[in-house]
């Protein structure tokens, strides 16, 4: 755990002043064709104030920690507040306080693992493809692991430390099909911890890696999506980046203020009355989110923030600033990606709520249409409307799994997209190996329920 130097200044700070000093970890390594075409380690650490006054923030960060350098970005954030104050003022009230209140994560010890127990590792898994796989035209294999470690307290009385690792496999394979065209398909092992928590013998791997093999093979004599709107199943991975994507960012409530189609919406029916959708803080379904946030830092004590109920939009996320322009509660939803940057508003775990229905029964259901699997790829913008790219699916026909799918895209507008939901899983998976891009990468939790719905295909 972090050393507290930041505790003797709680008494000391005023107004809405933040302190928080934050340790950041990665490291990786990736094998292409055997090859090592990455071999890297990070760390970056450093401290940061930040001061509102009058409506305008003060910010300030310097890499050194000690009493001295508290003593620095605290008077330099002061300085930066009422310059901009006295300078560019039409004075706003202080924020409302809020109970002051701790909260800790879980994991408190980092244990990070050497370089080179990663890179054996990696070429103990990429050993075993070469030698099982040898038609393969391709192949990689990336292992990757970083941390977020923060220690900080407000003026409000709030204070909290939290440490959030994750640990991924990334393995690609790439075959070549009858017609000469590449074929390719990945997947990913590992999730929320350390190396140490998520890895052991290589071996383990091996019979996830074979399955996923099965699939490229299935793949490589797919066929093509038929272009136009249609019936389809989404599994939970493309439910979740529809979640993250195409509604998460519309109703970030800076976005929001800066035109987002969601601000109008706000209130009204946009989607189907069986959909729920929520930023989860810290657990959902009685366990620990993929990316568990118990005090954001602002200081705000991390609830969920119920984004859509029973169809409706019913609120957004918000910092201390937003939540009193637009007359809302704060929960929690103010995250900064490094020392050196200010908190933004920006998602947790957001998903989409699971429902009553069997997969099967929902293939059942279908007489011609499609099963999405995987994404690799896509956008969205704040009118909600999307792109991904889908790299694993199947046909369902009459009822059935049919041929495996090439790749293709669906697209649609969200808000309109959800309203033809007639059937949600009653299970949930997440994701988390990606990084969300908002001025800062992020991680974030995103996940959902298998969704029968109706989408535009891109056919081939």
């Amino acid at each position: 755990m972090l050393m507290d130097l930041l505790a003797p200044y709680k008494p000391r700070i005023s107004g809405h002043t933040e302190l928080r000093f934050q340790r950041n970890g990665a490291r990786g390594v990736g094998l292409l064709k055997g090859n090592i075409v990455n071999n890297s380690s990070s760390e970056s650490s450093g401290l940061s104030a930040r001061v509102y006054k009058g409506g305008f923030w003060g910010f300030a960060s310097g890499s050194e920690y000690d009493a001295k350098a508290v003593e620095a970005v605290l008077a330099a954030a002061e300085r930066n507040a009422s310059f901009l104050n006295e300078r560019l003022g039409s004075p706003k009230p202080p924020f409302k306080a809020l109970a002051g209140g701790s909260a800790s994560s879980k994991v408190t010890e980092v244990t990070d693992s050497e370089q080179k127990v990663f890179l054996d590792f990696a070429k103990e898994v990429d050993g075993y493809i070469a030698k099982k796989y040898p038609g393969l035209t391709s192949r990689s294999v990336s292992l990757r692991s970083d941390y977020i470690e923060k220690l900080f307290i407000t003026s409000d009385g709030a204070d909290g430390y939290s440490l959030i690792p994750r640990t991924f496999l990334y393995v690609d394979m790439t075959a070549m099909a009858d017609d000469g065209s590449p074929i390719d398909l990945y997947e990913v092992f590992g999730g929320a911890g350390f190396f140490a928590d998520r890895f052991g013998d290589p071996a383990g791997l091996f019979a996830g890696i074979d399955a996923h093999h099965e699939k490229l093979m299935r793949k490589r004599e797919g066929v093509f999506a038929e272009a136009g709107s249609h019936e389809v199943i989404l599994d939970a991975k493309l439910a979740g980046i529809l979640a993250h994507e195409a509604i998460g960012h519309t109703v970030e409530a800076d976005l929001v203020m800066g035109g987002s189609v969601a601000g109008p919406y706000h209130g009204k029916l946009v989607a189907s009355e069986m959909v729920g959708l929520v930023d989860f803080a810290n657990t959902a379904m009685g366990a620990e989110t993929p990316q568990p946030i118990y005090v954001d830092d602002e200081g705000t004590l991390a609830e969920d923030a119920v984004i859509i109920k029973d169809g409706v939009l019913t609120g957004f996320m918000h910092n201390r600033e937003t939540a009193e322009h637009f007359g809302h509660k704060p929960e929690g939803n103010a995250r900064a990606y490094a020392f050196s940057d200010e908190p933004l508003i920006r998602m947790r775990n957001t998903a989409i709520l699971p429902g009553e229905s069997k997969v099967g029964d929902m293939i059942a259901s279908i007489d011609d249409g499609y099963y999405f699997i995987q994404w690799n790829n896509g956008q969205a913008d704040l009118t909600s409307e999307f792109m991904f790219g889908v790299v694993e699916g199947y046909e369902i026909r009459k009822g059935r799994l049919g041929r495996a799918l090439r790749n293709t895209t669906i697209s649609g507008v969200a808000f309109d997209m959800l309203k033809t939901v007639t059937m949600l899983s009653d299970d949930m998976d997440w994701t988390s190996n990606g990084m969300c891009g908002k001025k800062q990468p992020l991680p974030t939790g995103m996940g959902g329920p298998a969704v029968k719905c109706r989408v535009n295909i891109g056919g081939r």
